[in-house]
């Protein structure tokens, strides 16, 4: 039996009301971003990456637009210290791009750490020590003032090294778990870490505010990201960072709600990797601001690659339903959506207004890289006439008539029901053809010849269980002519209610397409479809396919 009673909230909540940022409906402009990917993301994996993949996601990091790259731990193991030194002296760092590695605030984790930085051009070295009542209590069995003091101490010495190695490196701290601290005392601390480096304009210090664990409400961090931003010291030359866990599944709700409270700048990584429940997913958003219409400045548009990038160097999966990322996010298997979504896309072909507006389609998937095709319209045994007529006409240029549409989609239903599968595009086409396209049973046409005399009179030559018959009759048209020399031979009773033709440009053998659709005295539509150079072939093809559907 879970017992719920052992629980109690960790958080806490600010000394002074922090709600401006809910007036504030969205966010205007893309932070600083910082993957961490590279550390947090590499931490989390089962199987940690090779030296050749850590490179070839800080290849990929680079090319999507970070400008500034967390890669690693360089005091923790010879593999990550091996990274950096890579890095540098392959020269493999473009000169617009800053790297940070992360120290303990611990004298011979942060000396190590700058050997590591030996040449470096640009970096940020992020020092750290846990401030929470949990930690501060149960592992460190230090005081307030102790926990301080290790801050203060750590910040002197990176201070210091960075003096002595004539570099111009920038400072970050960390006061880990803080969502767990009491808001007044981790103010107290960064503010003691900034009296250190008193940062200047062209040297800002980064004070980061890690939901190391999600303990609360998104509400609740907002403001106590608005709290710090209110009473930090230097705060013009302080830039605020969010580092965001996702342990409630709140992390994209944290991030967006601290950044309405006034941070600057997230540290997240691709897809959300991370240890736990993961880190916040910089994928989501960036697209986030990208759907409202706001520059994420980091370049998406080829998400396959990105996604292919990623599972190939962590060993890990995107999974489908992942938010503009996944393989299955832009699919519609209901016959409802499928219909909004097709209906929507010929009203943007038609209309072609300057904003997206597709129904259930919150992004154009061809922004990431996807075609509509592929990833948007799936035909299973949910779908509807919308999706399939969709797919036939987006692929083989098909513009059935609405009702005959309703009947092919009851078609592709029941296969895919049937094969209890998704059907390809190549499958639904193969489903219409065999269904509706110059059914030759129980009967068909021969032969045709038309003469010029009362209106239009043709002479029908037909096969039946091996019989042949030829039959002549009048019309006021050539269609109308065949269709009553049937009726004629068998006694065959129905209504021509539809027809339609269009030229077939897609079909590299074939140059037309026509559609019957007929009406038996018990009021069921019937239809027929015939592919023929001569579209006067193919109407009556068409008619004598959906007589065989009507009499089977």
């Amino acid at each position: 039996m879970m017992n719920y009673k052992k629980y109690k909230r960790q958080y806490y909540m600010p000394p002074e009301r922090c709600m401006d940022w809910a007036d504030k409906d969205y966010v205007d402009h893309a932070p600083i971003w910082c993957s961490v990917d590279l550390r947090d993301g590499n931490q989390a994996l089962v199987m940690p990456m090779t030296l050749q993949q850590k490179l070839d996601f800080f290849q990929l990091l680079v090319k999507v637009g970070f400008k500034e790259i967390e890669i690693g731990f360089p005091a923790a193991s010879e593999t990550e210290y091996e990274f950096l030194r890579a890095l540098i002296e392959q020269d493999l760092i473009p000169d617009d791009v800053t790297v940070q590695v992360l120290t303990q605030a611990r004298e011979h984790i942060i000396r190590k750490t700058f050997e590591a930085l030996k040449g470096a051009k640009n970096a940020i070295v992020h020092v750290y020590n846990s401030t929470s009542v949990v930690q501060r209590e149960q592992v460190f069995h230090k005081s307030k003032e102790e926990i301080l003091q290790i801050a203060v101490e750590g910040a002197k010495l990176l201070q210091e090294l960075t003096e002595e190695a004539g570099a111009n490196y920038r400072f970050e701290y960390s006061p880990e778990s803080f969502t767990g601290t009491e808001p007044e005392y981790a103010l107290e601390v960064c503010n003691a870490v900034l009296d250190v480096w008193k940062p200047t304009a062209d040297r800002k210090a980064i004070i980061n505010l890690p939901v190391t664990v999600q303990h609360s409400m998104p509400h609740v961090y907002a403001q106590q990201i608005e709290y710090m931003c209110k009473h930090m010291k230097y705060r013009e030359n302080v830039v605020v960072s969010l580092h965001p866990h996702n342990d409630r599944g709140c992390g994209v709700a944290d991030t967006e709600m601290g950044l309405l409270a006034g941070a600057d700048r997230v540290e997240g990584t691709l897809f959300g990797n991370g240890e736990r429940t993961g880190n916040v997913d910089i994928v989501t958003l960036g697209m986030n601001l990208y759907s409202q219409g706001v520059d994420p400045e980091l370049d998406f548009s080829d998400m396959n690659e990105i996604s292919e990038c990623y599972e190939r160097c962590t060993g890990m999966k995107v999974y489908e339903r992942n938010p503009y990322s996944g393989a299955l996010v832009f699919a519609a298997f209901s016959g409802s959506h499928q219909d909004a979504i097709a209906k929507g896309m010929k009203w943007m072909e038609e209309k072609n207004p300057d904003r997206w507006t597709v129904p259930y389609l919150p992004i154009d998937p061809t922004d990431v890289g996807r075609s509509y095709d592929a990833d948007v319209i799936h035909i299973n045994s949910q779908s509807g006439k919308g999706g399939v007529g969709y797919i036939l006409e987006k692929n083989y240029g098909l513009l059935m008539p609405p009702k005959m549409r309703e009947a092919m989609g009851y078609a592709a239903k029941a296969e895919s029901d049937h094969r209890n599968k998704e059907l390809s595009p190549e499958e639904i086409y193969q489903v219409f053809t065999e269904k509706f396209v110059n059914v030759k049973e129980p009967y068909w046409i021969t032969e045709v010849h038309f003469r010029q005399v009362d209106g239009i009179t043709t002479e029908v030559s037909t096969i039946h269980e091996g019989e042949r018959k030829t039959t002549t009759a009048v019309g006021n048209g050539r269609l109308n002519a065949v269709s009553n020399a049937l009726k004629k031979a068998y006694g065959f009773e129905y209504n021509l209610v539809t027809y339609q033709e269009h030229a077939l440009t897609r079909s590299s053998s074939s140059s037309a397409i026509a559609y019957v659709g007929i009406q038996t005295p018990d009021g069921k539509l019937h239809w027929g479809a015939s592919i023929d150079p001569d579209i006067i072939r193919a109407s009556f093809d068409a008619l004598m396919t959906a007589i065989n559907h009507s009499v089977r």
